[in-house]
């Protein structure tokens, strides 16, 4: 899967969707390259994981309405416009000009 904004693949995408893999997302890595996405989704944690990750939240159409950085050990605020979230190591976020506003969505 991709990650795609505009047409563009901005990172290669896991989506997980059991209960074992939604729950598990990024815990035991010691990094991440790609995106993992949450649907539905409205808050994240990041309790036991090794590294700082971007965090997007994402309305039913697939546009940002917030975005932020989440170091170990940290919870989000729940968003309630939130459909989905994208996660990503710490700085994917600057590097994909990925910002509040943009519309982005998964492809095969």
């Amino acid at each position: 899967m991709w990650l795609m904004r505009d047409g563009d693949v901005l990172a290669a995408a896991e989506a997980p969707t059991g209960r074992r893999e939604r729950a598990r997302g990024l815990l035991g890595r010691a990094d991440f390259e790609g995106a993992m996405v949450l649907r539905p989704c409205r808050s994240v944690h990041t309790c036991g994981m090794r590294f700082a990750i971007d965090v997007a939240f994402c309305n039913a159409s697939g546009v940002v309405v917030r975005t932020m950085t989440l170091r170990p050990w940290r919870l989000s605020p729940v968003v309630w416009q939130s459909a989905m979230v994208v996660e990503a190591a710490a700085g994917a976020f600057a590097r994909w000009s990925l910002c509040v506003g943009d519309r982005v969505e998964l492809r095969s």
